[in-house]
């Protein structure tokens, strides 16, 4: 049960970050983690509650959900950690994550708020401990490759290489099925891979997984585009079943006067432009060097965008967010063990506010027009009164900024439609433009042809974080082998 009262003996203590004004002038891992010995103290925190709420991953209405949605045995292998036990605390977190790499990277650790321990003091570092365990196997041989399937075994054909297509190809290899992978870009790792900046996933982490799950007879293709009609029915004819797992490829875009000069972009292809270039030692094709930033959206990937405009040489970055600043506590009816709703200050926050001295965000802001003649010179934006519980301008504050950059981060729409429709289903046409299911399961409703296509992640339910996208993975492989296996 770790250490007994090791939560009253020792304080939480999370893996620290490089200094920022060194990491601000590289890509390299920001982060700086513990000694084996510190991690294991940390592990030894960790309750073994009767009831450990850190791996529930239930749902309270509308909220986030609470509790690790991969039901990760995490007292288990805390304890497995705690007693130095290290490679089997690895076996016990690979029998509900084969992918704890990257969670234990990029995960908003939706456990950690949900520890018992967090009800009156600091909760476990259990995000830290997921990745000091699987960063340890890795650097002791690494996980074991799976025994490839037979030749006569069905064919499952996995669009996209991002988290759920990954997690969705292993379990179904696992299970005993042949698995290809099929990829638009030019390297695999979907969202993993670009979408993410290189100091907060470094991509020999990607990599090297994408090397395992090739030992393990997984085939990997990239530069194919099943949203082609021809490739569709092709991947279709060849395999027993297809899985999209291609994100969500249909990002929103800003529906103001000028949103088409040049200089606007979509946060994605900015943040792939730089790992490119990060990976192949030139100069990102879409640079904020000298010039005035506008990021807009507040997500994670607002942030990222911030952090790589910064290392880049911007003159100046302001971000801005529609929603109103959150608290700086949960309130009184977002309580434990619920996601808390609080203002948060990442990595890309903290670097602009010491660079340039004061917090570059705009909350309760909209934009109104992209100033420029050709390309961009500015935006118009106007503050908004939330005081009613809805959006209300305050006309009074409309004015500009300067910009001849803007990257919009405001999250995506659904998945892009002409794949769905390739391989013959279709979206909803009410509520979310989501892919039409069969049932409660992740069958594409209306797929026609010898193959039976399913739909999994960010494809089946919208954009979300890289943890659920594993779990619809995960899911769908168990659905898939279920109807292909028996």
């Amino acid at each position: 049960m770790g250490q007994v009262g090791g939560f009253l003996e020792h304080g939480r203590k999370e893996h620290g970050q490089r200094p920022i004004a060194e990491r601000v002038h590289d890509y390299d891992d920001l982060a700086v983690t513990l000694p084996a010995e510190e991690q294991r103290v940390q592990a030894g925190r960790c309750m073994y509650c009767g009831v450990a709420f850190c791996q529930t991953g239930v749902g309270f209405g509308k909220a986030r959900t609470s509790g690790c949605p991969l039901h990760n045995l995490i007292p288990e292998w805390n304890d497995l950690l705690w007693r130095g036990l290290w490679d089997q605390a690895a076996e016990r977190l690979a029998l509900t994550n084969p992918l704890p790499e990257f969670t234990g990277r990029v995960c908003p650790a939706l456990c950690e708020a949900a520890c018992n321990l967090g009800l009156h003091d600091d909760p476990t570092t259990i995000r830290d401990d997921e990745r000091a365990i699987s960063d340890w196997q890795w650097e002791h041989g690494g996980p074991k490759p799976l025994t490839p399937a037979p030749e006569d075994a069905p064919l499952v054909t996995v669009v996209g290489s991002g988290p759920a297509g990954l997690a969705c190809a292993w379990e179904l290899a696992r299970r005993g099925l042949r698995v290809r992978i099929v990829e638009k870009s030019d390297r695999a790792g979907g969202l993993l891979m670009y979408g993410i900046p290189n100091m907060k996933l470094p991509k020999e982490v990607v990599d090297r997984r994408l090397d395992l799950m090739r030992e393990s007879g997984i085939d990997v293709e990239c530069g194919v585009d099943a949203s082609d009609p021809v490739v569709a029915e092709r991947l279709a004819k060849e395999s027993d079943a297809v899985v999209l797992a291609a994100g969500t490829g249909n990002a929103r875009t800003l529906r103001v006067p000028g949103a088409d000069l040049d200089g606007v972009t979509l946060a994605v292809p900015y943040l792939t432009a730089q790992t490119k270039a990060v990976l192949g030692g030139g100069k990102s094709a879409i640079s904020a060097e000298g010039k005035d930033v506008v990021v807009i959206g507040g997500g994670d990937t607002g942030t990222d965008c911030v952090a790589t405009a910064l290392r880049q040489g911007a003159r100046s970055i302001m971000q801005l967010e529609f929603l109103p600043e959150p608290p700086e506590k949960a309130l009184p009816t977002n309580q434990w063990p619920e996601w808390p709703m609080v203002k948060k200050t990442d990595y890309g926050q903290q670097e602009a506010i010491e660079e340039f001295d004061a917090d570059r965000r705009l909350w309760a802001t909209d934009t109104l027009e992209v100033m420029g003649e050709g390309s961009v010179e500015g935006l118009k934006i106007v503050s908004l009164d939330w005081s009613n519980g809805k959006p209300e301008r305050k006309e009074d504050s409309v004015r500009t900024l300067p910009a001849q950059l803007v990257i919009l981060a405001m999250g995506f729409v659904g998945p892009e439609a002409k794949l769905v429709e390739a391989f013959g289903g279709g979206l909803a046409r009410q509520g979310r433009p989501l892919p039409v299911i069969e049932g409660e399961g992740h069958e594409l409703s209306g797929a026609a042809g010898k193959a039976r296509v399913y739909c999994a992640g960010d494809t089946r339910n919208g954009s979300t974080i890289v943890v659920n996208a594993i779990s619809d993975g995960l899911a769908c492989a168990a659905e898939v082998a279920s109807d292909l296996l028996g």
